[in-house]
């Protein structure tokens, strides 16, 4: 088993990387804060292995909750739900959540439980890849709301993150490579060893090799372990983090939630933020096309839906990195390298590649 650290001070807590933990009752006996818990999972996720995580945990007093998948039901009515049940079972603060599911799930376990009680632990099951490599990590919780996505929830730490890589082999295929735009980022903000890493074994991963895919999760966990380590609540170098996300957000809430999945729209995202950047003089012709050819290659789309230009602006003015009513982006500079960059309303580069990318 693979251990990793997040180092928080007295909010540390370990990632555990390995196949088949879930089923393993150890897995629980060192990391569990609490006898009485509450899982909350979706109607995906619930008939694949909520049966195997009630037996691994044995006698402990455990209630569920199954919400709806997706993410347009990533809402404050689903959080009502997990708010009812814990009310019902009266679990106080020496209790604990237990997120099973996708980025979904897990976000809003995570809100729930930092506003339950004024904050309860919760711990981080994740079973889809994307959630594996990046959002089970960092304690970023919330939901949605009509005027944008993740726009309401707090910063709260999972007492653990348990990766059972093992039941990846159930995630549909699209879901699966979905995460390659996250795995793709990491390499291109971060580390350029990474990216060169991925370009040599990508099809090992798309092939779903054992071996391959512990170390990919491995390594997007350690980048971002350090990363949350030095900026816990985005003030500087975390924002990096968000390379494609705010055309990706942008993309996602004008097509309902429902027809691009999260990781389709990063992906599409990240190359328009590459292209901004090349405008810009930044990132070169040849890293351009590097990037672009590797997200081909991974199976993810490299064109925008049918989105009006002015849409797309005025959505990614409601992203969360916006300040002082100026647009920020996150651009590679080079592979291996990301800044953040201010942007102005008459700026022709944005506007020419929305221009370019979008419909008038």
């Amino acid at each position: 088993m693979e251990t990793l650290r997040v180092e928080l001070a007295d909010r540390s807590y370990p990632i555990l990387i390995d196949s088949g933990l879930i089923q393993k009752s150890e897995s629980w006996d060192s990391c569990l804060p609490s006898t009485r818990l509450l899982i909350v999972t979706d109607d995906n996720v619930a008939p694949l292995y909520l049966q195997t995580l009630l037996d691994a945990l044995g006698d402990r007093d455990v209630s569920t909750v199954v919400l709806e998948a997706g993410e347009e039901n990533k809402t404050f009515a689903a959080v009502q739900r997990v708010f009812d049940a814990l009310a019902d079972t009266r679990l106080g603060r020496d209790g604990c959540l237990v997120s099973l599911g996708g980025g979904v799930v897990g976000d809003m376990t995570g809100f729930a439980a930092a506003c339950w009680q004024r904050g309860v632990d919760f711990i981080q099951i994740p079973t889809t890849l994307l959630a594996q490599v990046d959002a089970s990590v960092g304690g970023k919780t919330g939901v949605n709301h009509p005027c944008g996505k993740n726009l309401i929830g707090a910063f709260h730490q999972p007492r653990v993150v348990i990766i059972d890589t093992a039941v990846l082999t159930t995630l549909p295929e699209r879901e699966y490579t979905s995460a390659f735009a996250e795995i793709i980022k990491y390499g291109l903000i971060a580390d350029v060893e990474f990216f060169e890493w991925i370009e040599k074994y990508l099809d090992a991963l798309l092939a779903q090799d054992e071996q391959t895919l512990a170390e990919v999760v491995k390594r997007c966990c350690a980048l971002k372990a350090r990363i949350v380590g030095r900026d816990e609540t985005e003030r500087g170098e975390r924002a990096l983090l968000n390379l494609g996300h705010t055309f990706g957000h942008a993309i996602e809430q004008a097509t309902g939630f429902s027809e691009w999945l999260h990781g389709e729209a990063v992906a599409v995202g990240i190359l328009l933020a590459a292209d901004y950047s090349n405008r810009r003089g930044r990132l070169n012709d040849a890293d351009l096309e590097r990037v672009r050819g590797l997200i081909l290659r991974a199976g993810l789309p490299v064109e925008a839906p049918r989105i009006s230009a002015q849409q797309m602006l005025e959505l990614m003015y409601r992203d969360k990195k916006v300040l002082d009513r100026e647009l920020r982006l996150v651009i590679p500079d080079r592979i291996g390298s990301a800044v953040l960059q201010g942007v102005n309303d008459d700026d022709l580069a944005l506007s020419r590649l929305l221009a370019d990318w979008f419909e008038a």
